[in-house]
């Protein structure tokens, strides 16, 4: 049984919406569930269930218990919060072959079909992070130590799109892991808090030989991060000129979404997907003054002397 997972709260209703939107528009049966990111979730899980059948994962004291206990393994403000570990639960679900995606993504074809991967593989994902090299994930200590080697960068991935099987690992498995990761905290590139980005690569490429990100098929693959800017608008799709093909989708990521952001006619577009009556953008911001500008750059100069 396939289906899709998503992590949210009632303050990601806007972001849920356009990509439930999408998703319906290109799948209308794929069963999809919503793993709470907080206890605010009432209002989302319901506009969700009512209009794209989503239904809220079942065991929500698991998905606590779960999450507090792997944040305690880092100890007490090492991340933010628990919350971000939520999306562990996945594994132990009711689908034996899962999506998961974030809210800030929208997608462009029937998504659920990069499953069929799996005759071959048991972890998917689908994105160019590893690109950009270890910034966000690792830092040059994991491979200086042997733990992984250079070539492992090329399997470095985006925790917003990825896919796998149930029961792909255990509890224990993910205790154990974490308890890896928090005896060597120096391995990893933990600026961001907020993120399980660094664990759950770093469990995938030490414990998953049968992985594969759909971007290296023989056919390539287009782009999906919105910060690109080479994509092209066809039609309320967009086109990467790199590959010569439409996007499968395209993440928001580390990108605040509101007008004036990159791709944000895309963005609006599905969100008002079937509304006849969309709001207007608001205004732009009046032009910031000459002086105010001049004063930051003063400011962040005599920061540079400060610090030399």
């Amino acid at each position: 049984m396939r289906g899709i997972y998503i992590t949210g709260n009632d303050k990601v209703l806007e972001q849920a919406i356009a990509l439930l939107n999408s998703i319906r528009l290109y799948d209308p049966e794929t069963p999809i569930t919503l793993i709470p990111y907080d206890e605010n979730h009432q209002k989302i899980a319901q506009h969700l269930q009512e209009n794209y059948d989503v239904k809220v994962y079942e065991d929500l004291e698991f998905i606590k218990r779960l999450s507090n206990k792997l944040y305690e393994i880092f100890g007490e403000g090492f991340f933010a919060r628990p919350n971000q570990f939520r999306k562990q639960a996945c594994w132990f679900g009711e689908y034996d072959e899962f999506l998961y995606i974030d809210t800030d993504i929208v997608v462009f074809e029937k998504i659920i079909d990069n499953l069929d991967y799996f005759k071959d593989y048991d972890f998917l994902c689908c994105d160019y992070q590893h690109s950009g090299g270890i910034t966000n994930v690792f830092t040059p200590k994991v491979f200086e130590d042997g733990v992984l080697k250079e070539e492992d960068i090329k399997g470095i991935f985006n925790g917003g799109w990825w896919a796998s099987k149930k029961h792909l690992f255990s509890e224990q498995d993910l205790y154990d892991v974490f308890t890896e990761c928090a005896a060597h905290p120096e391995y990893f590139d933990f600026s961001q808090k907020t993120s399980d980005q660094p664990i759950i690569n770093y469990m995938i490429l030490k414990r998953v030989p049968r992985r594969f990100n759909i971007v290296h098929r023989p056919e390539k693959a287009p782009g999906s991060w919105a910060g690109s800017n080479q994509f092209q608008q066809q039609g309320n799709q967009l086109f990467d000129p790199n590959c010569n093909q439409t996007l499968q989708y395209l993440h928001w990521a580390g990108i605040r979404i509101k007008p004036g952001c990159p791709y944000w006619d895309i963005w609006k577009h599905y969100r008002y997907l079937h509304d006849p009556n969309p709001p207007e953008d608001p205004p732009p911001p009046p032009p910031e003054p000459t002086w105010r500008i001049t004063l930051r750059s003063w400011k962040n100069k005599v920061k540079q002397l400060l610090k030399s």
